[in-house]
């Protein structure tokens, strides 16, 4: 697996010729690009226009412009970007030719944090340059989430819709979340967003809005009893749906998660908002689950044709381990569940072939962020703990 670095660029603006003063700095966060980079790397995917060269080589943090230009290049002609390439690498005059022909490719999606986050950092290069094709860039990207959205007030994982699971409502691997961030962040007037004019923010408002919506309509009543959301939902019927072979319809407690902070961080919440984050942080609780870690272990090397795996993962009884969840937790039994590229459900880790044990998160922790914030929430909006 190759060692790559993702760290913070930082945009600043205003600086002396001695760059002693700085009055304004915009810092861009590449870690939203961990995943995109990781895959290119370390993932063989059939899919990709380019791949990486032996030892490519990479930017520095500093090189704030040719990073954008970069993310300009991978930009496709609707506005939006594929997944799973290197905004940091530097590419090859072959490499860009490639990509460049491909312009019209429309492999557009928002799966591995793609997209919104490209959007979020051609705002900030922009402020940092005052280069209105950064600006425009980033005004395209907007337009494209904006056109992508379903009347429902969901997101699809790709768009154009395409034939296949993708379409549906996806909260998987916090797509809706990181969305829901951004245009969040430009309805509250955020000025790395003051290229928008008011007609833009008053559609990107009326977009979160909607998008609030949806979350409150595809929160799980399972049975009469109110849980919290799978990772996709049906973009008619707003129902749990399978998403890839191993993600069968359930309750998926490491999305949710991050769907109940995006709550809990909305102003003087209605009473549909107090009353989702109290149903899923009741669910937090019912369903965690004590006694149990999760160790990595070292394992002899196993091939797929995904990826190789050098390490294997083992539940070990711990008596003094923090609350844990499982990914997936089953409809109306609520038993932990997990699931093998067969589509076949099990329910232990030990069950899970090796290359989906080893390759995918199937317990979280981030239920604990919840729970950590919901005693201060609960007081300052008069929500009964």
């Amino acid at each position: 697996m190759r060692k790559f670095v993702i760290g913070t660029l930082l945009a600043c603006v205003g600086l002396s010729a001695f760059g002693q003063k700085k009055l304004r700095s915009y810092p861009i966060d590449t870690t939203m690009f961990a995943s995109n980079a990781h895959h290119w790397y370390d993932i063989k995917d059939k899919h990709n226009i380019i791949n990486p060269k032996k030892n490519q080589p990479r930017y520095k943090a500093d090189d704030l412009r040719a990073v954008g230009d970069n993310i300009l290049l991978y930009q496709k002609s609707n506005g939006g970007w594929p997944k799973n390439y290197d905004i940091m690498a530097i590419l090859t005059a072959g490499q860009k030719d490639s990509l460049l022909k491909d312009k019209d490719n429309l492999n557009t999606t928002f799966d591995n944090g793609t997209s919104y986050t490209h959007v979020a950092s051609l705002a900030r290069i922009y402020q940092a340059t005052k280069l209105q094709k950064y600006s425009d860039a980033a005004l395209a990207g907007i337009n494209f989430i904006l056109k992508a959205q379903y009347a429902n007030g969901g997101w699809p994982q790709y768009y154009p819709l395409q034939k296949d699971y993708s379409r549906h409502i996806t909260f998987n691997d916090d797509v809706y979340v990181g969305i829901m961030e951004l245009l969040n962040e430009i309805k509250k007037n955020n000025d790395v967003y003051s290229f928008l004019d008011a007609e833009k923010r008053k559609e990107v408002e009326t977009a979160f809005n909607r998008g609030i919506e949806c979350i409150l309509n595809t929160q799980i009543n399972d049975f009469g009893e109110v849980t919290a959301w799978c990772q996709q939902h049906d973009e008619v019927t707003l129902k749990p749906v399978w998403a890839r072979a191993f993600e069968p319809p359930s309750i998926c407690n490491a999305e949710s998660s991050g769907i109940v902070l995006l709550l809990m961080g909305i102003d003087n919440p209605s009473e549909r908002v107090k009353n989702a984050v109290q149903q899923a942080v009741r669910w937090f609780k019912e369903s965690a689950i004590d006694g149990i870690r999760v160790e990595v272990i070292a394992a002899p090397a196993d091939t797929s044709q995904f990826t190789i795996s050098r390490i294997d993962r083992v539940v070990v009884q711990d008596a003094t381990a923090p609350p844990i969840w499982t990914r997936y937790y089953e409809l109306q039994t609520h038993r932990p569940l997990f699931c093998n590229r067969d589509r076949k459900v099990v329910y232990s880790l030990k069950e899970v072939a090796r290359e989906r044990r080893s390759g995918y998160g199937w317990y979280t922790y981030n239920p604990q962020k919840v729970l950590d914030r919901y005693p201060e929430w609960s007081k300052k909006w008069g929500v009964a703990n």
